[in-house]
């Protein structure tokens, strides 16, 4: 197609309060309304839209959907995107108007990156360093029948009414006895299961924090987070980017704006893999007990250490009630059975059981069940042991690959566990375009802006290692090394005058 008919006055004011996803969207919009853009026009792909307008493959995703959303154009497998037939969008328009009838929600340009992460099928000539998910070829099947066989699970397996919110008691008590025998004290009352990590801390968020409340995070951090609590309505500030936790900045923040909670990672931290150490933990649970500070403890990542065993946690260090844990076993065993757990006070268990009633009364009784079997059998410790051994093989190798193939363009600390190397990408290559070029060259990674509040301009990268054996890892980085020393992603941005067309 003619790229002028789709350019020509496309305007994108940063100043703007419209995200530019939305004024992207409208642009076009209007061009296929008054007939520029005719029906059965092809669009530009994304990524080659992304480049001309100078914006984020992910903004050019939003506006796509968004314009499929209101009719107005249609996606065809394998083939693209289409401006679709108006005749067929006004009927549907006509048969129900859905997109009035749709309440207002929070969506980010970085909205859809997880839902692209872990929904998007993966080629097999594809090399992924972004999603943070295990690799399916260690996943131990015979733990699930040992589970279902010596566990006998009966009607309570596939019944609907029998189990309460707060989880399948028998579990709670073997996960409660688990998290003791961890040095994290617990009873069942203190335990609530959840359909993973991300439901618990939709559930604290939900149940704590009301539009324009303060927070608390590190920065960066976990890109979840950050939209859960964008969703809600928080005023969120963050610590500023240090090897160490900024106490003294944590304190200023709660003596001027006494916000409500304190999000961190404190092991492993996604994306950087830093370890909060002892000392730290130990005064940030006294100026958090001094000022009545919830925190809530993102853990997913402590089991899997590569050497030595990190410090205790933030919850059993615990001295106020203030800590509000949240654990998974998507990290550690089967991320397919959608389970995770908070550990906290029983007041905070009973309201955060409230709001839960409202998603789902409970989460699957089957892979409960599963789960309570391999923690009563020891099968979860034996599995732990076994893939630390297979990640650590796996994070020395892709360390390896990046020291021997591009160690002029990229800088890391080597994480003492979890699964990702936090890379800095030294000029001019520039995160964005290599995120592009690599794409193309078959091989992905998350940039680092996405674990930024506000889109804040990165010069790093996110490279997980645990999903791919040691010759995929060191392929991928061989197929990265070759386009950052080639120059292909180097870009210079000329500077944008708001509002002003691009073409």
């Amino acid at each position: 197609m003619d790229i002028t008919k789709m350019l020509s006055g496309v305007r994108i004011d940063p100043e703007a309060s419209a995200p530019i996803y939305l004024q992207i969207a409208n642009s076009l919009a209007a061009k296929i309304k008054e007939c520029t853009l005719p029906v059965g026009t092809k669009l530009l792909p994304e990524r080659e839209l992304a480049s001309l307008l100078e914006v984020s493959r992910t903004t050019i995703i939003n506006a796509y959907r968004l314009l499929e959303e209101r009719g107005l154009v249609s996606t065809r497998i394998g083939s693209g995107t289409y401006v679709a037939n108006s005749n067929v969008a006004d009927q549907q328009t006509n048969d129900m108007p859905w997109g009035q009838l749709f309440s207002p929600h929070y969506k980010s340009p970085l909205s859809s990156l997880l839902r692209s992460l872990v929904a998007t099928p993966t080629a097999d000539e594809t090399i992924s360093f972004a999603a943070g998910m295990p690799d399916p070829a260690l996943y131990d099947l015979k733990i699930i029948e040992k589970a279902l066989i010596n566990g006998n699970p009966g009607l309570e397996a596939v019944d609907y009414g029998h189990i309460p919110i707060e989880g399948y008691p028998p579990f709670r008590r073997s996960l409660a006895a688990w998290q003791t025998s961890q040095g994290i004290r617990a009873t069942p009352d203190n335990i609530l299961i959840v359909s993973g990590s991300q439901q618990g801390l939709y559930l604290i968020v939900k149940s704590l924090i009301e539009p324009r409340d303060y927070v608390i995070v590190e920065s960066p951090t976990y890109l979840g987070a950050i939209q859960v609590l964008e969703a809600a309505g928080a005023r969120i500030l963050c610590l500023p980017q240090a090897s160490s936790l900024d106490l003294g900045v944590l304190e200023d923040f709660l003596i001027r704006y006494r916000p409500k909670l304190f999000y961190t990672i404190p092991t492993f931290q996604n994306p950087t893999g830093q370890v909060m150490p002892l000392h730290h933990r130990q005064e940030l649970i006294r100026i958090a007990a001094r000022y009545r500070l919830a925190i809530v403890e993102d853990d997913p990542y402590s089991q899997l250490y590569y050497g030595q065993q990190p410090p205790p946690s933030l919850k059993s260090l615990d001295t106020y009630g203030g800590v509000i844990y949240l654990g998974t076993f998507s990290k550690i065993l089967f991320p397919g059975l959608r389970t995770g757990w908070v550990n906290a006070a029983p007041q905070v268990i009973n309201r955060l059981a409230q709001e839960k009633q409202y998603v789902d009364l409970h989460s699957n009784n089957l892979s409960q069940i599963i789960l309570h079997n391999c923690l009563e059998q020891n099968h979860l410790a034996d599995h732990i042991s076994f893939v630390r051994g297979e990640y650590k093989k796996r994070r020395d190798t892709l360390a390896g690959a990046i020291r021997q193939y591009c160690s002029t363009n990229l800088d890391f600390e080597l994480p003492e566990g979890g699964f990702y190397l936090w890379c800095n990408i030294r000029p001019p290559a520039s995160p964005p375009e290599l995120l592009r070029r690599c794409t193309a060259a078959g091989v992905t990674f998350v940039p680092g802006e996405a674990f930024y509040l506000n889109n804040t301009e990165s010069r790093q990268i996110r490279l997980c290692f645990v999903t791919h054996s040691e010759d995929r890892l060191k392929e991928g980085i061989r197929r990265l090394a070759r386009i950052i020393t080639s120059g292909a992603a180097n870009t210079i941005s000329p500077s944008r005058t708001a509002g002003r067309p691009l073409i």
